[in-house]
């Protein structure tokens, strides 16, 4: 039936539970039914285990709330499993994938369903990368919306992307703390842009994807002196994410639990904790405070 390893299907919850309200701004969601949810022709992995069911049982586990599904480059810009995984939950939203291909009336029909971005995934492996006209084109129809923009450019990708991102004219995530590679310390190149793009009040920070990248083992020490500095830049504009189900992880499955102990240690203190995982992306999402 899938492809990929499974996500531990056994969250633990952490030692000291999420505030009420803690949104997962990232979960990417699959769906066995190859018929009426197609895969794209092009892609780099293959289906994995992740239904929005199961993603609302590990939320459930973990004392979160709500929840971002986000649109997988495994169904390319065709984001009808996204629709109707979100009918009937009104704590969760969407982020879709979006270019040239899906006309008008659909994006009207997607926020309706609950959708509230767009996501541009600037990582030559996946193939969807768009021109610099087509990104500019894609984001005039989505501000239309007050839609975000979510950037995925990994590796050094968003040194590439950088100037693009300065005139948006709606609020850009950079996503995964901009891929930064934590065995290079803090004065690389990637670091440094994504800190001063930050300096623009339209830019956010989704603090995820650490682990995958950290050069020390759980709990990934590495890690936490860039978590605390992007949230220094940006403290009401960074949010965060698990990431689940953790596709081509590459290494021993991660435990969701432990994610949430991860941003702990960047973010101890009660009030940006509690601005990270509920009052950000509340405002960002549209969820009620």
């Amino acid at each position: 039936m899938y492809d990929e390893p499974a996500f531990d299907p056994v969250p633990h919850p952490p030692a000291e539970p999420p505030p009420p309200g803690t949104c997962d701004c990232q979960v990417h969601i699959f769906h066995p039914d190859r018929v009426r949810y197609p895969l794209a022709t092009e892609r780099v992995y293959q289906l994995p285990a992740g239904t929005v069911e199961d993603a609302e049982r590990m939320h459930a586990a973990l004392g979160i709330e709500r929840g971002v599904l986000v649109q997988a480059s495994l169904y390319g810009a065709d984001n009808r499993l996204l629709a109707d995984s979100l009918a009937g939950r009104p704590n969760y939203r969407g982020i879709a994938i979006v270019d040239d291909t899906v006309p008008d009336d659909e994006l009207y029909r997607l926020h309706r369903a609950g959708v509230r971005g767009a996501r541009f995934n600037f990582s030559p492996i996946l193939g969807l990368a768009p021109s610099n006209d087509e990104f500019r084109r894609t984001i005039r129809r989505i501000a239309e919306l007050g839609w975000h923009a979510r950037i995925n450019a990994a590796g050094d990708g968003l040194l590439d992307i950088g100037e693009l991102l300065r005139d948006v004219p709606c609020p850009v995530v950079i996503d995964h703390m901009a891929h930064v590679q934590f065995t290079r310390g803090i004065s690389q190149p990637v670091f440094a842009l994504a800190l001063d793009l930050l300096a623009n009040e339209n830019v956010w920070i989704m603090l995820s994807g650490a682990d995958r990248r950290s050069g020390r083992a759980q709990p990934w020490a590495d890690t936490v002196p860039f978590g605390r500095r992007f949230i220094e830049a940006a403290p009401g504009r960074a949010i965060w994410s698990t990431d689940w189900p953790h596709v081509k992880y590459g290494k021993p499955m991660v435990n969701d639990g432990a994610l949430l102990e991860l941003l702990y240690a960047y973010a101890p203190e009660a009030d940006v904790r509690r601005a990270i995982l509920v009052e950000n992306p509340a405002r960002l999402m549209g969820f009620a405070a």
